[in-house]
């Protein structure tokens, strides 16, 4: 039922109420000037009655004084027009009304035809719909898609040229299908499209029908399951009736895993709606009778869940992977989504797609859209290369946090965390390069350590996943370092999560132990196999897995306290900059000034400190006002770390570090690397 018919029922229902509300009005006017039949009498005697109208026992008219009136005879009177004459009273009559028997039948069953309509009106819209109305829910839902309707063709779908090149063939059958019956070929019943969300699956289906000129039946997985068993059954076989009629055509069936799953996992038995409607596809797609002109493509980014028999060879017997673009791929989609927009001219695609290695099409296509807004928010004409930058952060980081006051402790201990970090992460081996390190808090995080992969990542080896968990605990490590073990704070939670989380599965997974071996310890989601790990076993793991995260995490503080100088330079960096760079941090990392950025501006810097120190004072206790003076002195007059040593150890002496002094020489690390065994 479409909208029209929808507003016509509902404009009826109205009138009809309107019209017995009516009737209600006229029936309290026609009491208002009814009389009884003896005051009748009275008043004709009288000669007040001018005219009157009889009708059965109903009497209406006129008085002299031209007031209606209304009044019913109570028994058949013989005399009363005998009556009416004499006493000069006009009388008139009124022809009898011929009322068909259907049209007594329709006034009589008015009101229950009303109530069935409504009954099915809820009924059709508790079943979700249907073009038949409430009895054919077991319908189809799929919508149909004209050949002109259907604009997206191969142009449009950019980094995967192999899945592009498998599902070719698939349009040259659907053109011209003598080409291939000529020589036996047939073509594949069903294309599986397989891969992660967000790298073009649908897209691609949508260029396959665009391609071949060719009816496109498109469906959700979910919209075959209801809550009664066999209406998804019905849907799949009215589908495939419709698509016979249509053929050639292309039946896309998005989240195929909705109604695909292997059967047997779940509960309800064989009577299970999802395994009705499962085996219904089955059928159709290579049963008793052939479809023949008919191409179901489906896409999924879980394969592992579907039915074996969905997957055998005449059903779904061609899988078609869509997988993360690498460079050239990202550089084609962003050159795809580039075309909307106006561009700067120091905008290079190709630039843009070494930065951004991991990204697949819909995040490539959101950070288009978030320079373009970031633009737009700028009053700018063109979107600029700083633009895709700052979308790149927001995507990757989160958005900045600028409102946030916080404290200078505050600031110092997130400035020396992600310090941490950074020196690790530049002096263990195999590590990502840093692409920028921040202390504005973005998101969920207060300061945040950006590495950036220099190429596409397709596996991890044993040093590059030990170096991970040496960067992650860097953090910790240099708060340790600073403030003392009783004054480290919470934020390295998640670095522990990490670093906890790929120790495990260095032992459990990826069989990097020496005394379990390569021999995989785990289930579904990362739990041990209870079958297979023994209370023994599990010990064993543990000791490995303690064993992996000591070594890399003695490491870090190692190289943390060898270069206890480097980290307190990083903080003045990042106290006055409060982001910067893989440049400035390779001059920290070479003990030389650190260049500031090409947008610094000193005397501009220097009003907003004041400003920020006017804010914090207002919400922090008076005595940090020492703090936040000298903080500001050594943020605007920084120079290089070797001179600035000295101020730098007073600063750290005015926090009152629990176990740790400023170093001067190797032999001071040495000693509190012993202290810290010792400690420990």
């Amino acid at each position: 039922m479409n909208d029209m018919a929808k507003n016509l029922i509902l404009w009826l229902v109205i009138a009809v109420v309107l019209m017995s509300l009516f009737q209600g009005f006229g029936s309290d006017e026609t009491k208002k000037s009814q009389i009884d039949y003896t005051t009748f009498n009275k008043e004709v005697s009288q000669g007040q009655i001018q005219q009157v109208q009889i009708n059965g026992q109903e009497i209406k008219g006129l008085k002299s004084n031209q007031t209606p009136f209304v009044t019913y005879i109570p028994a058949p009177d013989l005399d009363l027009m005998n009556y009416l004459i004499k006493n000069d009273v006009k009388v008139e009559g009124t022809p009898p009304e011929e009322t068909s028997f259907l049209a007594s039948i329709f006034v009589s069953w008015f009101p229950m035809l009303l109530l069935i309509g409504v009954w099915i009106f809820f009924m059709r819209n508790m079943q979700g719909g249907g073009k038949g109305g409430a009895m054919s829910f077991g319908k189809s839902k799929a919508k149909l898609m004209g050949e002109d309707q259907i604009k997206t063709t191969f142009a449009d779908v950019a980094g995967c040229d192999e899945a592009k090149e498998d599902v070719v063939e698939l349009v040259d059958y659907l053109k011209d299908s003598t080409k291939f019956q000529k020589l036996g070929g047939r073509i594949p019943t069903g294309v599986l499209l397989v891969g992660p969300p967000g790298t073009g699956k649908t897209l691609l289906a949508k260029a396959i029908a665009g391609e071949a000129k060719v009816p496109f039946f498109s469906i959700s997985g979910s919209d075959f399951v209801e809550m009664f068993v066999g209406v998804g059954a019905s849907r799949v076989r009215d589908m495939f009736e419709q698509a016979k009629k249509s053929a050639p055509c292309i039946i896309f069936i998005d989240e195929i895993d909705a109604v695909g799953r292997a059967r047997g996992a779940g509960m309800g038995g064989g009577n299970d709606e999802r395994e009705q409607t499962l085996n219904q596809m089955l059928v159709e797609m290579d049963g008793f009778e052939g479809n023949e002109g008919i191409i179901v493509v489906a896409a999924t980014n879980r394969p592992d869940v579907l039915d074996a028999a969905l997957l055998r060879p005449g059903r779904f017997d061609r899988q078609v992977v869509v997988g993360l673009p690498d460079v050239r791929g990202r550089e084609q989609i962003l050159k795809v989504h580039m075309r909307k927009i106006p561009l700067d001219e120091d905008v290079k695609a190709t630039v843009l797609a070494r930065g951004t290695p991991g990204f697949s099409g819909a995040d490539l296509a959101n950070l288009v859209n978030e320079a373009a807004l970031f633009a737009a928010r700028g009053n700018k004409r063109t979107v600029s290369k700083e633009d895709f930058e700052q979308a790149r952060d927001k995507i990757l980081m989160g958005s900045e946090r600028r409102s946030l006051v916080m404290t200078v402790k505050d600031k110092e201990s997130t400035a020396y965390h992600e310090a941490g970090h950074a020196i690790v992460a530049k002096l263990v081996p195999q590590h990502h390069p840093i692409h920028k390190v921040t202390i504005i808090p973005r998101g969920r995080a207060l300061g945040v350590t950006q590495f950036l992969p220099e190429g596409d990542q397709i596996s991890q080896n044993k040093d590059e996943l030990e170096s991970s968990i040496s960067v992650a605990y860097g953090g910790r490590i240099a708060e340790e370092l600073i403030y003392g073990a009783q004054k480290v704070s919470t934020g390295a939670s998640q670095d522990i999560k990490q670093a906890s989380a790929i120790a495990r599965a260095m032992v459990t997974e990826w069989g990097f132990s020496e005394k379990l071996g390569p021999i995989l310890l785990t289930g579904e989601q990362g739990s041990l196999r209870s079958n297979v790990v023994s209370h023994e076993t599990g010990k064993v793991i543990d000791d490995e897995v303690k064993l992996f995260i000591d070594t890399n995490y003695n490491r870090a503080y190692k190289l943390l306290t060898d270069n206890i100088d480097i980290l307190h330079a990083m903080k003045e960096a990042l106290m006055k900059y409060e982001t910067i760079d893989s440049n400035q941090v390779d001059d920290l990392m070479a003990r030389i000034t650190v260049r500031p950025p090409s947008d610094w501006d000193d005397e501009k810097e220097v009003e907003s400190l004041k400003e920020k120190k006017s804010t914090i004072d207002m919400v922090k206790p008076k005595k940090s006002t020492i703090d936040m003076d000298k903080s500001e002195k050594s943020n605007i007059d920084m120079a290089r770390p070797e001179k600035k040593k000295v101020d730098t150890e007073k600063d750290v002496d005015l926090e009152k570090p629990v176990d740790v002094e400023a170093p001067e020489t190797v032999e001071t690390t040495e000693t509190l690397t012993d202290q810290d065994k010792d400690n420990k």
